[in-house]
């Protein structure tokens, strides 16, 4: 029993074994748009970048912040004990007790000012002397508004950190756009240049199994006495010399795919089998258009511009502060008391005999104070004229240069950008030619390789010649590829210098790095 057990646990150890060893490891194929969507998924770079505008829309918001009501609560408790000083006080100990209470609202308003309602009340108790109320009341609403005339005067001044704020927004998106256009031509120079470099080696390989075909065939004319020994030494430096390509090629495809995977995988994974071949699809491409579509979409130049903004806004900041301080200050309260009224014997306080109280709470103050029966205002004006405002020059000053610096980036920016919308233009128009060059390069080579082979044959050429041929053939057909994958990058790169590459694959910056 035990026997037929280990048996046929034996048996399906093996058949496990032989089902795992039997399976074919499957190799991922990856598209170009796959590759692309990897890496803003999952770039470690982007993913640095992507937090960029969330930090600046905290920013703002934390700006709008300014606008919001703000409400002070306060409240002061005071107890005194002191000895008694003077005739009208009661004799012994004189105790005092206060409590305040207080609340103000505070709004800002866009001219710079702001508009203040404050509301107190306060309880005072003493054991002093001829006194009229005890416990006594008082209540106060209190309206203010102060507003700088001059000097931090408009909506500019006060809503300068929102303004702000708004534009390092805007600046963050920008760089964030600029990442993603510049990590979508990475992936697609890394795809191609890798597609490139595995074709080249294939190209590479067969041109080495025609040099080896060849050495063979030399070794056995030479072992007939059809050929000189010589003709051996000239097959065998060609096989050893396409072996160190081989070699070299080899190394090409490890470094681009390295770069690939960095791209799309930071945590490494096996290597992608590329899915997508270069293809050749001719585009009209007018140059003013492009530097139109360049000059209204380039991150870059939105950038440069908000900045410009920005500098502007401290410009005319830095002017205003030049200005005398001219404030404006409106104040209108109203008061209400009331509390516990003593009487005296004949309505007389300097008796100091009392008969009797009226009781009163704190709802009469503040009904008072609500109904606005005493009416009491202020109005002030305050000038502050500096005698020799240094700093402030200065400020202006730099303000104004940074402005200026500001404008020239951007008109550098603009001139960089036309020369790249040039250059892109005409790469691809270039590229395009390159390919029909090289395919009839390529053509003609494979017609005189196979002439001088058949030459060879009935000999009238030499071994040297046929070598020299698949030379060239192997590197017509590199050329010849070569020249299709610079045209599918130099189309990228004019997707990404026009500013394009999210628009033509959907991409929306929302979705970045989620």
């Amino acid at each position: 029993m035990n026997l037929k057990r280990i048996i046929c646990f034996c048996l399906a150890a093996l058949l496990w074994i032989g089902g795992t060893f039997g399976q074919e490891k499957t190799v991922e194929k990856l598209t170009l748009e796959d590759a692309i969507v990897k890496a803003l998924k999952n770039n470690l770079d982007l993913a640095v970048q992507v937090l960029s505008p969330e930090i600046a829309d905290r920013n703002l918001a934390a700006a709008k912040e300014y606008f919001l009501p703000g409400m002070s609560l306060d409240f002061n408790s005071t107890n005194t004990r002191q000895p008694s000083s003077w005739s009208l006080e009661s004799t012994g100990i004189l105790t005092q007790k206060q409590n305040t209470y207080g609340m103000a609202l505070t709004q800002q308003i866009p001219t710079g000012g702001n508009i203040t309602m404050s509301f107190g009340r306060d309880r005072s108790d003493s054991n002093q002397s001829y006194q009229t109320f005890n416990p006594y009341y008082r209540t106060q609403l209190q309206f203010d508004f102060n507003q700088p005339l001059l000097r931090n005067f408009g909506p500019l001044v006060s809503r300068r950190e929102i303004l702000v704020a708004a534009n390092d927004l805007e600046v963050s998106r920008s760089q964030l756009e600029a990442s993603v256009l510049d990590t979508i031509y990475r992936v697609q120079e890394a795809y191609w240049n890798l597609f490139f470099a595995i074709e080249d080696l294939g190209v590479k390989r067969q041109s080495l199994s025609l040099a080896r075909d060849l050495l063979a065939k030399n070794r056995k004319e030479v072992e007939v006495g059809t050929i000189a020994p010589l003709e051996i030494l000239n097959a065998q430096a060609t096989v050893a010399a396409r072996e160190a390509e081989i070699l070299s090629a080899e190394a090409s495809i490890k470094k681009f795919n390295e770069t690939l995977r960095s791209l799309i995988e930071p945590a490494g994974g096996p290597s992608p089998e590329l899915a997508d071949r270069p293809e050749f699809t001719a585009v009209s491409i007018s140059l003013d258009e492009a530097l139109g579509t360049a000059m209204a979409r380039r991150p870059e130049l939105r950038q440069a511009r908000t900045a410009i903004q920005t500098r502007e806004i401290d410009f005319r900041i830095a002017r205003n502060q030049l200005l005398p301080q001219f404030d404006l200050a409106l104040s209108y309260w109203s008061p209400g008391s009331s509390g516990d009224r003593i009487l005296y014997l004949n309505d007389n306080p300097l008796t100091g005999v009392i008969v009797g109280s009226e009781k009163s709470g704190a709802s009469k103050a503040v009904k008072d104070a609500m109904k606005f029966l005493y009416n009491n205002w202020r109005i002030g004006l305050t000038l502050s004229v500096p005698l020799g405002d240094v700093i402030g020059k200065a400020n202006a000053a730099r303000a104004r240069l940074n402005l200026e610096q500001s404008q020239a980036q951007l008109r550098a920016q603009e001139q960089r950008i036309h020369l790249d919308v040039s250059d892109a233009v005409r790469n691809l128009e270039t590229n395009a030619k390159r390919i029909d060059a090289y395919r009839v390069a390529r053509e003609l080579a494979e017609k005189r390789l196979e002439a001088e082979t058949k030459k060879l044959e009935v000999g009238l050429s030499e071994s040297y010649f046929v070598l020299d041929y698949q030379e060239r053939l192997a590197t017509a057909r590199s050329n010849e590829l070569r020249a299709l994958v610079d045209y599918n990058l130099s189309l990228a790169l004019f997707e990404k210098i026009i500013g394009t590459s999210l628009e033509k694959r959907n991409i929306s910056l929302s979705g970045i790095g989620r």
